[in-house]
């Protein structure tokens, strides 16, 4: 994990394609340690989350490339390696688990990023009728051990259609996005343990999962 995060440190002060043709022996070993890693994670969360089975960790990580068409920020590498388990693969429209490798800015997080408005119509009915269950979940003591409180960077402003001002749990409902994080130090992503401690903080997030995926069903 050092060679990873030196790595890491070094595209992010050399975001160029020219130093990256050079160093792309050095990025290629980055990588194959990373679905190295990937692949051990994936023996932890197997055992306590089955509908991972039948995945190719090797196969979770996120490009490194940046798509720039669209953007102000036209550096064409990211400065971090990610990825996501999740059913059917990459945590696209489903919850699932998402780890994040940066230098002093690591982290681990779970639920569902931006889902369609179909199943956030769902979500949100779910959170109205069941606000019971959904509560233990987010209060549960070692829940907030980990995790504080669902990452709040793309509410809305104000109610969502079809939902009273006034409604006694609205600030759960302006959520667009479900997720949760908890941080990792560069000290703890290079431990001999921080595989076992990723699966722990997985597993303590999985009745998140759980309960997004029966809303969405």
């Amino acid at each position: 994990m050092e060679k990873i995060l030196k790595f890491l440190q070094s595209i992010a002060k050399n975001n160029n394609r020219e130093w990256f043709e050079v160093n792309k022996p050095k990025y290629l070993e980055a990588k194959l340690q990373f679905e190295d890693f990937l692949e051990g994670l994936h023996k932890e969360l197997l055992k306590f989350d089955d509908s991972l089975a039948g995945l190719n960790p090797r196969k979770l990580g996120f490009r490194i490339y940046r798509d720039v068409r669209f953007s102000k920020d036209k550096r064409p590498y990211k400065v971090n390696m990610g990825a996501g388990f999740s059913a059917h693969g990459k945590m696209e429209q489903e919850p699932g688990y998402y780890l994040h490798l940066e230098p002093k800015k690591s982290f681990v997080a779970g639920g569902i990023y931006m889902p369609d408005a179909e199943k956030l119509a769902k979500i949100r009915q779910e959170i109205d009728y069941n606000t019971k269950d959904f509560l233990k979940i987010l209060n549960d003591k070692k829940f907030k051990g980990y995790f504080k409180a669902l990452g709040d960077f793309d509410k809305l402003k104000t109610a969502p259609k079809g939902y009273p001002k006034d409604h006694p749990h609205i600030d759960l409902l302006r959520h667009k996005s479900f997720i949760v994080s908890h941080n990792f130090t560069d000290t703890q992503v290079t431990s001999k343990d921080f595989v076992k401690n990723v699966a722990i903080v997985c597993k303590t997030l999985k009745p998140l999962n759980d309960y997004l995926k029966e809303a969405i069903a």
